[in-house]
């Protein structure tokens, strides 16, 4: 899409001060629109514990677990995955439609650099999102926590795993409607699949299967043991999926960036 040099001057082992540069650019984007990055999510995420805990009811029991002390970290690691996609890929996808992306590739910015200051940002709107979220339902329902170092772990490698898919998403979408087709078709029906509002355990057999094969239960899993100390899988397992799914997409990113896929004439 534009062109833009194919050597970079020396700055040390990394350009530091740009990656921070790159980052606080995309923590500015998203505070600008808070009311829509930061604020709609808490509505949605209310909207939707009020929705089961009616369907449901609120004094329902799920392995012994209150069911809304269960659906509420379903409910914080939902929003995680799905604002820190939204971050990077609609700020890749903004950028490219601008013609503005050029303002990123020419400063002497690595691909791995580039990696890390979006996928940070996207990441970071993600924990900011999570604990506005958890702020407002600990005044709502009795929800503690169980293990501040699982929901450390999994609430941080989620959202780094998610920024990264959206960064891909970003750099692979030509419009709008892309992005929107990867969110409707792939990630909330994910979301939803993974036993954000109920245990799997209550699936029929085959989508029990599915979503032993589905990351996304393995974070949502791992992020309610943290709370509940609960869990319907492995916990081992899900560090292995975080970890995994990490590293994968990180490189995934930075080649993509490296050969210049749908950025570069």
């Amino acid at each position: 899409m534009v062109n833009t040099p194919t050597t970079r001057p020396s700055l040390g082992l990394a350009n530091w001060m740009g990656v921070k540069t790159l980052y606080v650019k995309e923590i500015h984007r998203f505070f600008k629109i808070f009311s829509q990055t930061l604020i709609a999510p808490v509505i949605t995420t209310l909207l939707f514990l009020a929705v089961f805990s009616v369907i449901f009811g609120s004094n329902r029991m799920v392995a012994g677990i209150p069911y809304v002390v269960f659906l509420g970290p379903g409910l914080i690691m939902m929003t995680i995955l799905q604002t820190s996609f939204a971050n990077t890929s609609t700020s890749l996808i903004q950028q490219k439609l601008n013609e503005s992306i050029v303002d990123v590739l020419m400063p002497p910015l690595s691909p791995l650099e580039l990696s890390i200051g979006y996928i940070l940002g996207g990441a970071t709107r993600g924990v900011f999102v999570a604990i506005s979220v958890g702020l407002t339902l600990i005044l709502i329902i009795p929800i503690g926590v169980h293990s501040v170092i699982f929901v450390i772990i999994y609430g941080l490698g989620a959202a780094s795993l998610m920024s990264a898919i959206g960064m891909i998403t970003g750099i692979w979408a030509e419009k709008f409607d892309h992005v929107s087709t990867v969110t409707n078709f792939i990630i909330l029906p994910l979301s939803f699949l993974s036993g954000t509002f109920f245990s799997v355990e209550r699936f029929p057999d085959i989508l029990r299967t599915f979503s032993y094969f589905n990351p996304f239960f393995y974070l949502i899993d791992g992020f309610r043991y943290g709370f509940t100390g609960y869990s319907d899988g492995s916990l081992l397992a899900g560090l292995a999926v975080i970890a995994v799914s990490n590293i994968m997409l990180w490189l995934a990113c930075y080649f993509l960036l490296r050969n210049g896929y749908k950025l570069k004439a």
